[in-house]
């Protein structure tokens, strides 16, 4: 039912019930034909679900396999530190799987306590929850609507409809039929929602919807039906688990088959096996994501960015739509007067003259707006622009009011469009200020004034003007005055409105924030498209999107009405090709979002209102306003902007690619110091040398020397060229960009260095070879950590100190692997004999080749 184009009469005819309201027993009727007036929720998951629910990603399954194995074998230290790490990750994750349950409660916590409505024809107080379909509902100022309304009765009432539509001013609203079919919730003037809040006047409705059939309803609906997204990196990581897990499995059982044919001890086999299954499974990889994720997180708090999700942090660096409300987040949020015709002139800054002063008195004269005691200006946006302006050109309206003292008023209304206010005149007499709508004013106006005097008004000129400053999406506002000998009785608008002399015309607008421009300028060079969407008029949008370098000539701007009508596939057609939503409301950013998603891109979606709750929950990451937000969409969103600013999302999206990078370097990392253990074990036997490495020494290798340096690579600074590349492909693996390439030729390096030292040391007769082997292999990964610190730069470039945690890291991996050759009760432990001078500086030599052989690999790359 289109409730706003039907009359008062009609909506109560089609309610069946009248001015009276319901009688009791029709009432008590009626809630059990409907049911409570309060949202409902879906089956939610228990905490312990939750819980358990952690444990079934197919990476930590492979890790809990590993810690059974480690437990078995007898390697406890092992597999508590890997049951550590996977508790961890799966505490993380409840908390905010958890949080994420809430915006359902914070929905309902909206909802009004009590209300009055007609029973029995008198009026009475009932909780929200018994009111009805047809039942009359009183408002007045300070209260929670109820239920969705249809007014009947409308005293300069205005309603708070922020936390539905994100529009931040009280709408004023009509009774009578508004006739246009596809009107967004906001524009529906007539109809009120439930637990919207009147900030003003009083009135009276008819309950049209109550409970999960009101706006609120369909929003907690959508809520419940709108799944989340799993991030790019949960995506990744899982996919490189499954192939991960694979080929240890088979590398151990050739390892293990290949010691058998030797005639190797099968327990001794069967151990290393073992061991060398439980050093390539990387069980520091949760803990090196779960500590990049949570710095990326801190840092993004001291650059006005919460992160509510940790993954959300990586996310950010995949986005490659960002999709951002206009009002406070593109711009200030704040009405500021941008241009001024009077005297014949169009100017961004008033002139002087008679003309001029009328015009600036009128300003701010014919003003609401007040200087509270902080010496902050408050009231209606529009007159505190005006205010302000006047001020700046020197007419103080504290200072005009002891000459010009208000005498009477006639408040805007929606009908007349214009407020007139009459102040006693300086010089005896009075005078009446009258500012409105052009169309009105010009209607109203019988003469121009200019510094020559009252001169005739012509119309049509004067038309061009405003029109030509509504193209450049100003807000266009006139101004009259007449003066009078007495003051007339009655006040009326009738009396009052009429005979104007035209002052001039004032264009307003919400500016862009200065740092908005170069933010959508990093966006693009980045390769990520910002699109504005905004319920604003598309002249407004389109002229504000054009001053921050969103829309081009050949980009499209759509109306909310037009994004109605297309059916989702047709839209999806078309949907790359649009960077400006004009008109549209908050529900239809769910179908801008599935439907960018659909081509496989990544959004990012900002909001603040009730309305934007499902979208920013379904894009891949939800960003939500911390000054305007409202709690559900806050608790909706992975990200809350603590200034709600543009600028904030980028710099957000520059610590996400930073992250991403990180988490690269640690699994590059990884991967060729696992691949060189592998190649290792596996190749010796094959080259008629024994078993090179004991499972203890694989499991040292494993614990300290991918342990530490690996995690301190999450302290990584970010690359220079970070936001002057496109984003990441959504279907790019992990593999990409040669790294699967790099492990595998520096592992065989590593494993051939390592091989060739235990060949000559061996062959020699050497009783410390295998000290050599697990020398050389150890210091090989910690000389491999540094040179890919970056994919690109020479770490001669970046200088040792840019990462001092991971030069910490190093220095004590390198003094701990010292120790288990130099330490006598570590050498019993270990099975290691101490080296001499000669051999130490050999192992330091042979390590170093690893090191300078990845430069020239990144030489290579720099020069391609």
């Amino acid at each position: 039912m289109r409730w706003h184009q039907l009359s008062a009469e009609a909506a109560l005819a089609a309610l069946e019930t009248g001015p009276q309201g319901l009688d009791a027993t029709e009432a008590r009727a009626r809630l059990a034909a409907h049911g409570p007036n309060v949202l409902k929720e879906g089956r939610r998951r228990t905490a312990l679900g939750m819980f358990v629910g952690q444990f079934t990603d197919f990476m930590i399954l492979v890790l809990l396999a590993a810690a059974l194995v480690s437990g078995l074998i007898g390697d406890f230290k092992d597999a508590v530190a890997i049951m550590a790490i996977v508790g961890l990750n799966a505490v993380i994750g409840f908390v905010q799987e958890y949080r994420a349950e809430r915006a359902m409660e914070a929905l309902k916590a909206m909802a009004a306590p009590t209300a009055t409505v007609l029973r029995d024809g008198g009026p009475v107080v009932v909780p929200a929850a018994e009111v009805v379909p047809g039942d009359i509902a009183l408002l007045e100022a300070g209260g929670i609507v109820p239920a969705d309304l249809r007014l009947l009765e409308a005293a300069y009432l205005k309603v708070n409809e922020a936390a539905l539509t994100g529009e931040s001013v009280p709408v004023e609203k009509v009774t009578h039929p508004l006739h246009e079919a596809g009107l967004p919730v906001g524009d529906r003037k007539n109809l009120v929602y439930k637990s919207t809040i009147v900030t003003y006047g009083r009135g009276a409705g008819v309950a049209v919807a109550t409970g999960m059939e009101t706006e609120f309803g369909r929003i907690a609906t959508l809520l419940q039906e709108t799944g989340e997204v799993r991030t790019p990196l949960q995506k990744r990581l899982a996919h490189f688990g499954r192939r991960l897990a694979v080929a240890v499995l088979a590398i151990c059982a050739l390892v293990f088959a290949a010691g058998l044919m030797r005639g190797e001890a099968p327990l001794l086999m069967f151990l290393t096996a073992v061991s060398l299954a439980v050093a390539a499974i990387p069980e520091a990889l949760p803990a090196v994501v779960t500590i990049a994720l949570a710095l990326g997180a801190r840092k993004m708090v001291e650059k006005k960015a919460l992160v509510r999700r940790l993954p959300a942090v990586e996310t950010l660096g995949s986005v490659t739509y960002i999709c951002s409300d206009k009002t406070g987040t593109l711009t200030l949020n704040r009405m500021r007067v941008e241009e001024f015709y009077c005297d014949a002139a169009l100017v961004t800054a008033p002139g002087s003259g008679g003309a001029w002063e009328e015009l600036l008195r009128g300003m701010a004269l014919s003003n609401d707006a007040v200087t509270d005691a902080t010496g902050t200006v408050v009231g209606d946006p529009t007159e505190v622009a005006l205010f302000a302006a006047a001020r700046d050109a020197g007419f103080e309206k504290a200072a005009l009011e002891e000459s010009y003292r208000r005498v009477a008023e006639i408040p805007f209304d929606s009908d007349r469009k214009c407020m007139t206010t009459v102040h006693r005149g300086a010089a005896g007499g009075f005078v009446s200020f009258t500012k409105g709508a052009v169309e009105v004013i010009l209607e109203k106006s019988v003469r121009l004034l200019a510094s020559s005097g009252p001169s005739a008004i012509q119309r049509d000129e004067l038309l061009k003007v405003s029109e030509r400053m509504a193209a450049d999406g100003l807000r266009v506002l006139a101004l009259g005055m007449r003066r009078w000998p007495t003051l007339p009785d009655p006040v009326t608008p009738e009396t009052l409105e009429g005979e104007l002399m035209l002052l001039g015309l004032v264009g307003l607008m919400d500016p862009p924030r200065e740092e908005a421009r170069p933010a959508v300028e990093t966006c693009q060079t980045a390769g990520i498209v910002p699109v504005m969407i905004t319920g604003d008029h598309p002249l407004t949008a389109g002229a504000v999107a054009r001053r921050l370098g969103i829309l081009a000539d050949e980009a499209a701007v759509m109306v909310g009405q037009e994004l109605a009508e297309l059916p989702l596939e047709e839209f999806e057609k078309r949907v790359t090709t649009i960077r400006v939503y004009a008109r549209v409301a908050p529900e239809q950013k769910l179908k801008i979002v599935t439907a960018l998603q659909d081509r496989g891109e990544f959004v990012a979606m900002t909001g603040d209102g009730v309305n934007d709750a499902p979208a920013l929950k379904r894009a891949d990451i939800g960003v939500a306003m911390g000054i305007t937000g409202t709690d559900v969409a806050k608790e909706a969103a992975s990200m809350i902007l603590l200034d709600d600013n543009f600028a904030t999302i980028v710099r957000a999206v520059r610590e996400g690619r930073k992250l991403y990078d990180n988490v690269r370097k640690f699994i590059r990392y990884m991967l060729t110091t696992n691949s060189g253990e592998v190649w290792t074990i596996f190749l010796a036997p094959f080259l008629g040398l024994p078993i090179p490495l004991l499972p203890i020494q694989i499991l040292w290798i494993n614990l300290v020397t991918d342990g530490l340096p690996g995690l301190a690579l999450a302290a990584e600074p970010e690359e220079k060229d970070v936001m002057r590349r496109p984003p990441r492909p959504p279907t790019e693996g992990v593999f990409a960009h040669g790294l699967g390439i790099h492990a595998v030729w520096v592992g065989l390096l590593m494993a051939g260095l390592t091989i060739g030292t235990q060949g000559w040391f061996f062959h020699a007769g050497s009783d410390r070879w295998q000290t050599m082997v697990f020398t050389v292999l150890a210091l090989s990964q910690l000389a491999h950590v540094l040179a890919i610190r970056s994919e690109r730069e020479s770490l001669f470039t970046q200088g040792l100190r840019s990462n001092l945690p991971l030069l910490g890291a190093v220095v004590l991996t390198v003094l701990l692997q010292m120790a288990t050759v130099y330490v006598p009760v570590l050498n019993g432990i270990f099975k290691t004999d101490p080296l001499s001078l000669g051999e130490l500086a050999l192992t330091f030599v042979l390590a170093s080749a690893v090191f300078l052989a990845v430069e020239v690999e990144k030489w290579a790359k720099r020069r391609s």
